[in-house]
């Protein structure tokens, strides 16, 4: 008999009395009071796909995000917040608390090199070797709620509804055309959308962002009135490819990048030193694309191109914006904004332009399948991506982007917004390292529970290996990681460490020089000079902690 069908039976007894009579079974302390669970905290987690550290208003951008802009204001900017190199990864590690290489996405679905075949944690998808944070917050009586892009399996077995969340409206693959039309991104036919257990199609009025603000009102609606705190995971596709926005949004932003990608790196890092995320004397990074594709030196057609790609990204960022508005004017109206923990972040670094040499999008068929003419650029029926020149700005002064576990592909925006807490830093930026990893363990602790450990319901289950910020949030510390502290990322052969301001990479070539490098971040947070010859011993010590680290988490480079 399950929990909510015992508590239908128990005559006279609160879902909290019953909670706690199930403390042993649902890993509630013992010591858990009934009115320290009446205070328990919904919990709102927002993720932007692809949304680099500069994108938002609040992070220095020129992008009109109020919404945003607000919940930093009267939270915590974290500029020191880090995912991993792509999707995936990031929202495996997100929701177990456990490394992607344990969890099941020791690198991207359909990826797998052929010595990665059938290994433990490359599956592909979130294995059963670890058990999703929304499955024990649902264990002790949170609503659980996921609207949005999943990424985590295809199967029935693989998806939400198997992984703990009670409702939810999910787009399985990694991505797809943001208005309805039959030919999709994600799979070459039609992109996969299930809601609860059933593989659902979309209507006809269909944009990404507005449908699953509109998924997670509804669960939040259904839900009104009970003792029963929430965790809701909002998890938008914008402003990943294809740059689609509606019509007004993108209007909104005609003519604003005319100027070019250099003038708008340069705006951006002088917002950032405004605010205090980037320090005085930083520069920008020089560019990765061949001095021939500099804005001085192209043609008047292509320039309106190349505008037109930046103004429909500002677009979906503004619209996506819009929509964490209309989500938190409905906890507002509802009287729960107060009793809501929220955090916002992205889900990797900004995505490069030439999404066409990729041979599962080529260019030949985005030519046979799409009308991209300049007037219909960014609407229903076109399918574009942004130049690595804009990737760029919205990278800031950070190295490379999405893909590699260098600055610019793993450190992105974070805010957290906790009414009535980390008063003291309102409105302010912590400099406080913290990773995606961080973020089930936070959530456990802050609702009354704890991870189980190495067992779960009778099966083997891997620990969690983040850090709980709780105590950050609480006010009971002012630090979240130890100074000694070394978090590890690798994906396609890219590696990255960082400890305390050392940062270790080896990023292949041509992108990188194939072998370690070191880095010292509060002198060089662009990642240029490595300075591994006059400190051989800290190199040394990071090569041991990576070596440790494949043996610890069954890491299997490619080859």
């Amino acid at each position: 008999m399950n929990n909510l069908n015992l508590f239908v039976k128990i005559s006279g007894l609160t879902l909290l009395t019953f909670i706690l009579m199930s403390c042993d079974q649902n890993g509630l302390s013992s010591s858990t009071s009934e009115e320290q669970l009446a205070k328990r905290p919904n919990i709102l987690l927002i993720l932007a796909d692809d949304l680099g550290y500069s994108d938002i208003g609040a992070f220095g951008s020129e992008i009109s995000t109020p919404n945003l802009d607000a919940l930093a204001m009267g939270g915590v900017r974290m500029s020191n917040f880090y995912a991993a190199a792509t999707c995936s990864p990031t929202r495996t590690m997100l929701l177990s608390g456990v490394d992607s290489h344990r969890a099941g996405m020791g690198t991207m679905e359909g990826q797998q090199k052929s010595n990665q075949l059938g290994k433990p944690g490359y599956e592909g998808y979130m294995n059963q070797s670890v058990v999703s944070v929304a499955r024990l917050l649902q264990d002790i009586g949170y609503h659980t709620y996921m609207s949005g892009k999943w990424h985590l399996g295809y199967e029935d077995d693989q998806s939400p509804k198997a992984r703990g969340f009670e409702k939810s409206f999910a787009l399985l693959g990694g991505g797809g055309s943001h208005f309805e039309v039959k030919l999709r991104t994600s799979r070459m036919d039609n992109a996969s959308y299930r809601e609860n257990d059933q593989l659902v199609d979309l209507p006809d009025n269909f944009y990404s962002s507005e449908f699953y603000a509109d998924k997670m009102i509804e669960y939040l609606k259904s839900d009104e009135g009970d003792e029963q705190p929430f965790f809701g995971y909002l998890t938008f596709t914008a402003p990943h490819w294809p740059l689609q926005a509606p019509d007004d949004y993108i209007e909104k932003y005609h003519g604003r990048y005319d100027d070019g990608y250099n003038v708008l790196k340069e705006n951006r890092l002088k917002k950032m030193q405004q605010l205090g995320l980037v320090r005085s004397g930083i520069k920008t990074l020089p560019s990765t694309e061949p001095d021939t594709l500099d804005w001085n030196g192209l043609s008047a057609d292509v320039k309106k191109i190349r505008s037109r790609e930046m103004e429909v990204y500002a677009a979906m960022i503004d619209n996506m914006d819009h929509q964490i508005g209309r989500i938190l004017e409905y906890l507002d109206k509802s009287g729960r904004r107060e009793n809501t923990l929220i955090v916002f972040m992205s889900d990797n670094g900004a995505q490069r332009g030439s999404v066409g040499n990729n041979p599962r999008f080529a260019q030949s068929w985005i030519d046979a399948n799409f009308d991209n003419s300049l007037e219909n650029m960014g609407r229903k029926g076109s399918y574009v991506y942004y130049d690595t020149h804009w990737t760029e700005a919205s990278t800031g002064i950070s190295r490379l982007m999405k893909g590699f576990p260098s600055e610019g592909g793993i450190k992105v925006p974070g805010i957290i917004n906790f009414p009535g807490k980390l008063e003291e830093l309102n409105g302010g930026i912590s400099d406080q390292f913290m990773t995606v990893l961080d973020l089930a363990p936070t959530f456990l602790e802050l609702a009354g529970t704890k991870h189980p450990g190495t067992t779960y319901k009778g099966r083997e289950i891997f620990s969690q290996i983040g850090t709980s910020a709780a105590p950050f949030m609480n006010g009971t510390s002012t630090t979240i990681h130890g100074v000694d502290d070394t978090v590890i990322w690798e994906l396609h052969n890219q590696i990255g460490l960082r400890s305390g301001d050392w940062k270790m990479l080896k990023i292949q070539k041509p992108n990188g020089t194939g072998d370690w490098e070191l880095f010292n971040l509060a002198d060089d947070p662009g990642e240029t000079n490595d300075i591994q010859s006059a400190h051989p011993e800290q190199l040394q010590k990071m090569i041991k902690a990576w070596d440790d680290y494949v043996i610890e988490n069954g890491v299997v480079l490619g080859e």
